[in-house]
């Protein structure tokens, strides 16, 4: 009975973790919606301002009813300000991006992350990455190839910023790694907000009246106010969203629900802004979700080997 009812928690916690993760692939692209539609009016600078302001408000009385600690470990307070730091360029680039780019496009090249990550993790951390994941990536660049052509060609080189949040997030995510050890999830959300706003304040101050399109702050008026808001309402909700979903479900059992954040994209960038991705992005859409779904399927064999080899007995 002890073994059914364990069986059946485990399930549940796994169900729950996989809910999340739809949750925060529906929530996620509602963020860009709400970003795109603010840079009519508000520089790029100033949405990812709020964006960290408004995450550090919404985080602080979470903090506050769950008795959390802010403590960092003395050792970590460099990994957090780089993590907040490479947060803040990724979305920058992002936001960047999307007030020309159609949110699908944009948001496909940002998939190459997952890619960077594992070559990083091979050639410079030493992990143990075999050819075939190797070889999944690089297709994975070639598929970024033909989603970047027809955008850079009508967009020019703002085309290439998706390519600095790929980057971004990916040592953003190696970071993270490490710090999740130590801090626990919701302080960690807490003080990034906090140290990117801190950052960002200050740059805005020094922007204003420069004629910057992308920094010199302006006023924002009418609805512009809500979407800068939703800006940081979903960002916040989006991420919580995948971080406990990642404590209640494994990593390799959500991984391949993150592609649905792209079709969700695709949807709603073709409702709110009338934006649909050339054929020829599309087919770089299809090689990218083929890529990392064939990366995940190779990681997953090789992790069940590993746990056969331990649990194999001495000879």
């Amino acid at each position: 009975m002890t073994s059914m009812s364990s069986t059946s928690h485990s399930t549940d916690r796994i169900l729950t973790g996989v809910a999340l993760m739809i949750g925060f692939c529906v929530t996620a692209p509602l963020l860009d919606v709400a970003a795109k539609l603010a840079s009519s009016s508000v520089p790029v600078g100033q949405i990812t301002t709020a964006r960290f302001v408004v995450q550090c408000l919404l985080m602080a009385p979470v903090v506050w009813l769950m008795g959390l600690s802010l403590k960092v470990p003395r050792g970590q307070w460099m990994a957090l300000v780089l993590r907040a730091v490479l947060l803040l360029v990724a979305t920058f680039c992002f936001i960047a991006a999307i007030r020309v780019m159609p949110l699908a496009d944009a948001l496909a090249i940002v998939f190459v992350a997952p890619f960077i990550v594992l070559l990083v993790g091979k050639f410079y951390l030493g992990e143990d990455v075999g050819p075939r994941r190797v070889a999944a990536a690089l297709v994975g660049f070639v598929g970024v190839l033909f989603v970047i052509q027809p955008s850079f060609s009508a967009f020019g080189a703002v085309a290439l910023f998706p390519l600095g949040t790929a980057v971004g997030f990916a040592f953003y995510i190696l970071v993270t790694r490490g710090l999740s050890r130590h801090v626990h999830p919701v302080t960690l959300q807490f003080h990034t907000g906090l140290i990117a706003s801190l950052l960002c304040l200050p740059l805005m101050g020094l922007a204003q009246g420069s004629g910057s399109d992308l920094l010199d702050p302006v006023w924002p008026t009418g609805i512009a106010w809500v979407w800068l808001l939703a800006v940081g309402f979903f960002a916040t909700v989006s991420h919580m969203m995948m971080t406990y979903a990642l404590s209640l479900a494994p990593s390799a059992t959500l991984a391949p629900l993150q592609y649905l954040e792209l079709p969700v994209a695709t949807l709603l960038g073709n409702l709110v802004f009338s934006d649909f991705p050339n054929s020829l992005a599309l087919i770089g859409i299809a090689i990218i979700i083929s890529a990392g779904l064939y990366m995940i399927h190779r990681e997953r064999i090789t992790a069940r080997q590993l746990m056969t080899e331990r649990a194999a007995p001495p000879i």
